[in-house]
């Protein structure tokens, strides 16, 4: 997050691809507050922007699109503190970004969909690698695709 999906978010909000309200929720196991991961969010964007590119009052637009949960992929924590926050607003897209190691793909899908966290307009992205090999490439996607339709 700190060093790619931040900046690229960061990136497509100066390019205008944001319709209002946008909400970015982080989601981790570390205990942050909404103000701890937007200073976390500014520092990293500081840090990580080429020369230029950081506009104080864009940071600060962006930064207070930024929200955050912290969640378990493994145990009920968080998942119902995510729901709540994801109340408002329910019929917008959601977006779930796993920039998590392939083994927890499956346990986070299956959390979302336990949670009643799908909605018609919820997608999901995982990062590669998806898997150590073709097999356990094609156990992942089909453990994911248990939960979420291809289409």
């Amino acid at each position: 997050a700190e060093h790619k999906l931040l900046p690229a978010l960061y990136h497509r909000q100066m390019e205008g691809q944001f319709t209002e309200p946008t909400r970015i929720i982080g989601a981790s196991r570390a205990s942050l507050s909404h103000d701890e991961y937007r200073r976390f969010a500014s520092d990293a964007l500081k840090e990580h922007l080429k020369s230029g590119e950081f506009n104080e009052a864009e940071v600060e637009k962006f930064t207070s699109r930024l929200y955050y949960v912290s969640v378990d992929a493994k145990s009920e924590q968080g998942w119902d503190d995510l729901k709540k926050l994801l109340e408002e607003g329910k019929d917008r897209t959601r977006a779930f970004y796993l920039a998590v190691g392939p083994a927890i793909f499956s346990d986070i899908s299956e959390k979302i969909r336990d949670h009643k966290l799908i909605t018609r307009n919820t997608r999901i992205v995982v990062e590669k690698p998806i898997g150590r090999d073709l097999a356990s490439a094609t156990e992942l996607n089909d453990t994911i695709g248990k939960v979420f339709r291809e289409e």
